[in-house]
């Protein structure tokens, strides 16, 4: 899925979402409570059930500093993943070169959480070694959703595929683990929200009057914008619920954009 980025500014900073490929997953997963009667009038769904998701990842520039949110799947696929979600070829890096940028120019890479469809692309197989992709970036991760991706319980193992990726972070030192809500510049901030995940975290920026919200798997399709329709692989739907309400009506009072990370037709809603 090599598309064109979704350009847009936000006051003060350069925002691009791009395409990092697609995958497939069962859409009753993805779209929990909600009946196939409903979501199957506007999702497609393939021969054995499965929608198709994109890897939308979010390139934000702000004349200092250019950030990546997520990394998609990558391309270190092992034959029982490729085989259940049928995942694209990634597509990030050559997105990202068509954009001007190397993968060495990106300075910070934050990670809403660490399922392997988000982290997957932190590290990379170049001349049959596993390597750092932005070898040059912090990757800022929650506290607790590292914990919880370096020692999954049986509820979680089955999103957590990368733990080596961990370890070559720890070994080169490029990462910052916080606890909580982080400034990571004084206009775009990442909120701890769980919900999804134990470390959920979104990204909100705010410049010169503007607003908008990056919220990963909190509101990952325009479907999802509807407050009762969460995920089956939410670890807490309750939380997930209290987070997307919440962002959803401060875009709608300041009039804000939302980036959706796995819509394929729909990236961006502007709310007017």
């Amino acid at each position: 899925m090599e598309k064109e980025p979704m350009q847009i500014k936000i006051g003060n900073i350069n925002c691009s979402l791009i395409s990092a490929g697609s995958f497939w997953v069962d859409g009753g997963a993805a779209m929990g409570v909600l009946p196939k009667t409903i979501w199957r009038k506007f999702l497609k769904v393939d021969e054995k059930n499965r929608i198709e998701l994109a890897l939308n990842v979010l390139l934000l520039q702000t004349g200092k500093l250019n950030i990546l949110v997520d990394t998609g799947i990558g391309n270190k696929i092992s034959e029982k993943i490729r085989k259940i979600y049928q995942p694209s070829d990634f597509v990030l890096l050559q997105n990202l070169v068509n954009l001007g940028l190397n993968a060495s120019d990106i300075d910070i890479v934050v990670l809403t959480h660490l399922h392997f469809d988000h982290c997957g692309g932190t590290t990379s197989i170049f001349n049959g070694k596993k390597v750092l992709t932005f070898p040059n970036a912090l990757h800022i991760i929650q506290k607790r959703e590292w914990e919880t991706a370096k020692n999954p319980d049986e509820l979680d193992k089955a999103s957590y595929n990368f733990a080596e990726d961990l370890a070559l972070l720890e070994t080169t030192g490029n990462y910052r683990l916080i606890d909580g809500n982080y400034a990571l510049t004084k206009e775009i901030t990442l909120e701890l929200t769980g919900g999804h995940s134990e470390g959920m975290q979104v990204v909100r920026i705010e410049s010169n009057g503007k607003l908008a919200y990056y919220a990963g798997d909190i509101i990952p399709m325009d479907a999802n914008r509807h407050l009762s329709v969460t995920s089956a692989f939410d670890l807490n739907r309750k939380q997930t619920f209290l987070a997307k309400k919440k962002i959803l009506q401060e875009l709608k009072e300041k009039k804000g954009i939302l980036f959706l990370n796995h819509d394929t037709e729909n990236e961006i809603v502007v709310f007017q």
